[in-house]
């Protein structure tokens, strides 16, 4: 079958004149389990591989493939595809609690790269000249970040595996986080893939991409020496602790124990607070006054308030009763009155969406038997230094606005509480670690990272490692010296306005494309004009 795009690569050819490649592609199977593989790709620059670099061109085999479609049809279907493969593969840890149901849920969402490959079509597709391919690395990544908004809805996932995540630990990634946010970081990425596959398919387009991916680097190589720092405003020792792997009967009791125990091996160590994990007690610590006692005590103890999370059914006002997830400062003197309620929950994992007509997915899963209750609004906690704390559980800390938020709101230090038990031998727990470093490059705040059974870890206001995580085979607790911030990035000042960006350039682009459009209607010929 003839492809409408550029080039492929050169084979050598059957008896028949048809190329090994040529022939997979030409048939429907083999064109739809290479869509599938292409979108995947992406998923090697996130942790636990971590590739960070293979991020910039893991896009490119998906593009040329997409560009090599015969129809605008096809390129639709193998954007679809492409996105199913991918959200598998950045998912795919989700297997054991969902089974099949996470096909079903990867082919929905992957249905947003659909209009994404008649976009690559338009712009890739054929011969492009110079002007279109300028245009394909502005209009390209726009169309993939407007994806990456529309699934970042909590009810859709929530923004996991958002591209610019995959550069968790690159400097000058970071330092752009701080101007745009993960936004304008995933931007960059997919203009650069964009940009790769113009110089090695379509010849009448490379100059152009040269001169974006140098415009590019110049962009960055300027973000880096000019966009605002974090001025450095001192330290505190803050504690993690990390009880580890507790299973069986009893295990919240025996995690509750394991905790204490660590919690006192802090005595004497100048620590100013003191973080347990997600679900570290499994009781209303405002009706169980004998562990709140427990709790208070160990603060006397290591002279520093506990940041503890409850996953308890309470009682919040008239129609507010059920299960909440809640992270509560406990100080000397027992519960100080701040706390915050989990505002964002995980589709299936803490409630069903549209359970009367999903509620089936318990019965083939791990899903969620009762939904959790939402907390009303954001929290900043006062410690007794002055210290502002911003507190987010689990899941929050993948959603960029919520960390902008609480830095408004005056947060000095930002602290997610976690647990990815369930996810302890695969990619999860590092994936999720891994987005307090742009939490914290993004705000200009220092972030912990502290979960049950690992990772916990800690990043400065930059983005940058401080100490060494505790990895998921450590039951145990770290000490770490947290570089405090003032001021703001361009990010918590300014918002997602690469997003804004974006729209307005599908939104030209569309415009463009209906003005041609009037025009060639109006150029046409009229039959039913009168004679003249």
């Amino acid at each position: 079958m003839p492809m409408r795009g550029g080039r492929l690569p050169a084979g050598r050819a059957d008896e028949g004149g048809v190329r090994p490649y040529e022939r997979l592609l030409g048939s429907r199977t083999g064109r739809g389990a290479a869509a599938l593989c292409a979108g995947a790709l992406p998923a090697l620059a996130f942790p636990a591989p971590s590739l960070s670099w293979f991020a910039h061109v893991a896009l490119v085999p998906w593009l040329l493939l997409i560009r090599s479609a015969p129809t605008g049809r096809r390129a639709a279907l193998d954007g679809w595809l492409g996105g199913t493969g991918f959200m598998l593969a950045v998912h795919h840890w989700l297997m054991p609690s969902l089974h099949v149901f996470i096909v079903v849920l990867a082919a929905l969402l992957g249905l947003l790269w659909a209009p994404w490959g008649l976009l690559v079509d338009r712009f890739l597709g054929g011969s492009p000249s110079a002007r279109r391919s300028v245009a394909a690395v502005a209009v390209v990544p726009s169309g993939w970040l407007m994806i990456e908004l529309v699934r970042s809805w909590e009810g859709l996932g929530g923004p996991w595996g958002l591209l610019g995540a995959s550069q968790w630990d690159v400097p000058l990634a970071l330092r752009t986080a701080s101007v745009g946010g993960i936004w304008l970081v995933g931007l960059g990425v997919v203009a650069v893939n964009t940009a790769v596959a113009l110089l090695l398919a379509v010849p009448t387009g490379r100059r152009a991409a040269g001169a974006c991916l140098i415009a590019g680097a110049v962009g960055v190589g300027a973000t880096a020496v000019w966009a605002p720092r974090p001025q450095e405003a001192g330290s505190v020792r803050i504690a993690v602790v990390q009880p580890g792997v507790v299973d069986g009967p009893g295990s919240v009791e025996r995690r509750f124990a394991r905790s204490e125990e660590l919690t006192r091996g802090l005595a004497g160590q100048d620590v100013e607070l003191v973080v347990w994990g997600e679900s570290s007690v499994g009781v209303d610590l405002s009706r169980d006054r004998e562990r709140a006692e427990r709790i208070a005590a160990l603060s006397r103890l290591v002279e520093a308030d506990v940041l503890v999370n409850m996953d308890a059914r309470r009682t919040d006002g008239p129609g507010r009763a059920g299960i909440f997830k809640s992270a509560v400062l406990v100080g000397p003197e027992g519960l100080t009155g701040d706390r915050y309620d989990k505002m964002r929950l995980v589709p299936f994992g803490e409630y069903v969406p549209a359970r009367a007509l999903l509620g089936w997915a318990t019965s083939v899963g791990k899903a969620a038997g009762e939904d959790r209750m939402r907390g009303s609004g954001p929290v900043v906690m006062n410690l007794p230094d002055g210290l502002r704390v911003g507190p987010l559980v689990c899941f929050e800390s993948a959603f960029p606005d919520m960390s902008r938020q609480l830095t408004s709101d005056g947060a000095g230090l930002l602290v997610a509480q976690s647990s990815t038990s369930t996810f302890q031998h695969s990619w999860a727990p590092a994936q999720h670690a891994s987005l307090a470093a742009l939490r914290a490059a993004e705000t200009g705040r220092p972030m912990v990272h502290a979960t049950l059974t690992g990772v916990s870890t800690v990043y400065g206001p930059r983005g940058e490692r401080v100490g060494t995580p505790l990895g998921t085979d450590v039951s145990g607790a770290a000490v770490y010296d947290v570089p405090l911030a003032r001021g703001t990035t361009l990010y918590v000042r300014l918002g997602a306005w690469p997003v804004y960006g974006a729209s307005a350039v599908l939104a030209a682009c569309m415009g463009a494309a209906g003005l041609r459009s009037l025009r060639r209607r109006s150029s046409a010929p009229d039959d039913h004009a009168c004679p003249a």
